[in-house]
């Protein structure tokens, strides 16, 4: 019989740690701890280019126009301010106090949008929207009715669709997420990464549980489809012991679904991440116990592993789609809506056109001099080539439905995978041999097990890590 443990966000029953009773074992894990892509894109972003410029986007958008105007587009905007830094963050962000400055970025983002459409109409629809940074509830209620207006008088948001925002506990109220849900947002992604005090403020993010408690109870009150909870093991001053209590209070929570992230600490590369003391960081063997314990847990509260890191609940759209292979992969992540062209809007967003990749100039200060000199703030990207698409559908063939048939592949590419593939099918027999996948000769599928590694079998396809073995910047799979 479990006993209980009492925290702020109620009673809650103490999770059995470290039963690894998962198929999954410590020598794999162990084994798989590499650094390597979430192939959220094939070819990744640190592949893109500055040869791609303006020019080459508005092509891509020109020939969209064309040729499939009546599907359905995907829209990320980026709200880069936060009013304080969380120490482990790895986004483009602008720390500032000063909410006047996201009236000044509204106004700019109404340029890019204007520009956009000039090149490839205005009203077309959209079946997915996600407000992303940063912390997108910067934005004052008014703020935000202003952009959502500027979306719908340029762009059509079609019923059922997936209509998302990231939300910072601190930064809102039950009064906002109403707002939120007036405005046509269905979907909520709550910032937690844990719940223990001391390892809040080691990384400078004080969220009391009782608050993000209740913010979820208004959430569902108010009826928005899906609540995600974004978790992260790995942070300073975290141990097993606390972040069990951590998964105790999130399967207490039973948000629809749960991200769990291994924190990655990159100093030379993220300034804020060397404010963390290192010494402070857990050892690799308790990040093993806390991710083992994670898969304990998650599955003790009957959430489905969606892949990825992704957990969610049965009767969710995502663990839905996954049981039903239609699971598809973006730079928002998973999603259930149909693979599409994604138009990126805001300082450093990433989006897809066609067989091109774009990215938007990284500061304020170029991102705003393109568009005061009317141009397109594209500073980067990448025209992907017939292999590059080859692979692509590969990799997300892996990523989202976990099988590989090769005749789809063969007939859509004018291929023969085995030939092809000779080097990769090679690694493809070791990871079988590891019950990570199975082979026949129909096709690849991915077992059980190898769900849990799966970035690490789509890395077997990735043409450039065969070129490049230095995977230092990546995050790490575990």
């Amino acid at each position: 019989m479990s006993k209980a443990i009492r925290s702020s966000g109620g009673t809650v029953p103490e999770i059995r740690r470290f039963r690894l009773t998962h198929v999954i074992s410590e020598q794999l894990l162990k084994r798989f701890d590499v650094p390597g892509p979430r192939y959220t894109s094939y070819p990744t972003a640190d592949r893109f280019v500055e040869a791609f410029t303006e020019a080459d986007y508005i092509q891509a958008l020109e020939q969209r126009r064309v040729g499939s105007m009546t599907l359905p587009l995907s829209l990320y905007i980026h709200i880069p301010f936060c009013e304080s830094v969380c120490y482990y963050c790895a986004c483009n962000k602008v720390i500032t106090k000063h909410h006047e400055k996201a009236a000044e970025y509204l106004r700019y983002l109404s340029r890019e949008v204007e520009l956009q459409v000039c090149h490839f109409g205005r009203g077309h629809s959209v079946s997915q929207l996600h407000l992303g940074g940063g912390t997108p509830t910067f934005l004052s209620d008014q703020e935000i009715e202003d952009l959502m207006s500027m979306i719908r008088r340029n762009f059509t948001l079609v019923p059922g669709g997936e209509y998302s925002v990231e939300v910072d506990p601190r930064t809102v109220t039950p009064d906002r997420l109403r707002t939120l849900y007036r405005l046509g947002f269905n979907r909520l992604s709550f910032g937690v990464q844990d719940f223990d005090p001391a390892v809040q403020k080691a990384v400078h993010r004080v969220q009391p549980a009782d608050q993000v408690f209740a913010l979820v109870e208004a959430a569902r009150e108010i009826g928005f489809d899906s609540l995600n909870v974004d978790l992260i093991y790995g942070l300073p001053l975290q141990t097993p012991e606390s972040f069990a209590r951590t998964l105790a209070q999130v399967n207490a929570l039973r948000p629809d679904r749960i991200a769990l992230y291994a924190y990655a600490h990159l100093p030379s590369r993220f300034k804020p991440q060397r404010r963390i003391i290192a010494a402070e960081l857990p050892s690799a063997s308790d990040k093993l116990s806390m991710l083992s314990a994670s898969l304990d847990a998650f599955d003790d509260g009957g959430y489905v592993y969606v892949g990825m890191d992704h957990f969610a609940l049965p009767d969710d759209a995502l663990a839905v789609a996954k049981r039903q292979g239609r699971l598809h992969r973006n730079f928002q992540g998973y999603s259930t809506q149909p693979d599409c062209d994604l138009i990126a809007l805001g300082v450093s967003a990433i989006g897809r056109i066609g067989s091109t990749y774009s990215q938007n100039a990284k500061t304020l200060e170029e991102y705003y001099d393109a568009l005061d000199q009317g141009r397109l703030p594209i500073v980067r990207g990448l025209a992907v080539n017939r292999d590059d698409l080859l692979r692509r559908s590969v990799i997300m063939a892996l990523m989202c439905q976990g099988r590989v048939h090769y005749e789809s592949i063969e007939l859509g590419h004018l291929i023969t995978f085995k030939s092809y593939f000779a080097r990769e099918l090679e690694v493809m027999a070791d990871l079988a041999s590891q019950g990570l996948v199975t082979l026949d000769e129909t096709g690849i599928e991915v077992t059980a097990i190898g769900w849990y590694l799966v970035r690490a079998i789509a890395m077997t396809f990735d043409r450039y890590l065969q070129a490049d073995q230095d995977r230092a910047r990546f995050s790490r799979i575990i």
